[in-house]
């Protein structure tokens, strides 16, 4: 019997991304995925989105927010550069991303990706100039999240 590596890969590999479509960043990166994934095989979804929690009532919205989730097709939810990783291994360009997965670089990249989650509003406009997108809230509302 001949299992294809496809196949394996495919097993492993995240199928919904859950971001902040309120982190310019953020946006940035889901747009060059979505441009690069020409086989559909990711699903991008923005947490801040107004229908988001009926879509996904199960999902811990805070949890969310705090850090890039992904969802596998088996069911797992992975976080972090694990999601950024197998996100862009789905559409090629894994190797990107690989060394930050190697057990000692890893440790390391993920202290410095907690530290940009919590800040990456701030850390979004010093590298872009582009503050928080949220064209759907008014500061101090109690909409905004």
């Amino acid at each position: 019997m001949r299992i294809s590596v496809f196949k394996i890969w495919q097993r492993y590999s995240v199928v919904i991304i859950f971001y902040d479509g309120y982190c310019p960043l953020c946006i940035a990166e889901m747009r060059h995925l979505r441009k690069r994934d020409k086989h559909n095989k990711l699903t991008l979804v923005d947490i801040q989105a107004p229908d988001f929690s009926n879509r996904y009532p199960t999902m811990d919205w805070h949890a969310l927010n705090a850090r890039i989730h992904g969802l596998r097709e088996d069911g797992t939810l992975i976080t972090g550069l694990d999601v950024t990783h197998e996100a862009w291994k789905a559409v090629g360009m894994g190797w990107l991303y690989a060394p930050l997965r190697w057990p000692v670089i890893r440790h390391v990249a993920d202290a410095f990706y907690n530290v940009f989650a919590k800040h990456r509003y701030t850390i979004s406009y010093l590298l872009t100039g582009k503050k928080r997108q949220c064209d759907r809230c008014i500061p101090g509302e109690a909409s905004e999240k």
